[in-house]
């Protein structure tokens, strides 16, 4: 009994921890297709004084994915999901944040 019960904890950290594997892989894949022209290595095109770095909350960063401004294109569901919107954040605030 206890080796199934430890066997099933195994597999589930398992899975859990490729699913957030994937989703950073995703943020860093949508990132790289939808937002990398712009904001190379986290920098700004446009705006050279706003740059990602730093950024740490992820609703102001999805909020700016939405509806973009000064200069930055508005991104609707369509053409970045939620889940790839929160993705991308999450990329974000790990690659550069610091």
């Amino acid at each position: 009994m206890k080796t199934t019960a430890l066997l099933t904890f195994a597999l589930a950290l398992t899975v859990s921890s490729g699913t957030a594997l994937a989703k950073g892989m995703k943020g860093e894949a949508v990132f790289k297709t939808k937002c990398a022209m712009c904001h190379p290595n986290g920098s700004n095109v446009m705006n050279p004084k706003l740059t990602l770095r730093g950024m740490r909350n992820s609703k102001i960063i999805i909020d700016k994915i939405r509806k973009g401004g000064g200069g930055m294109t508005a991104f609707d569901r369509k053409a970045i999901s939620d889940a790839d919107a929160k993705a991308v954040a999450a990329y974000i605030i790990k690659t550069f944040s610091k």
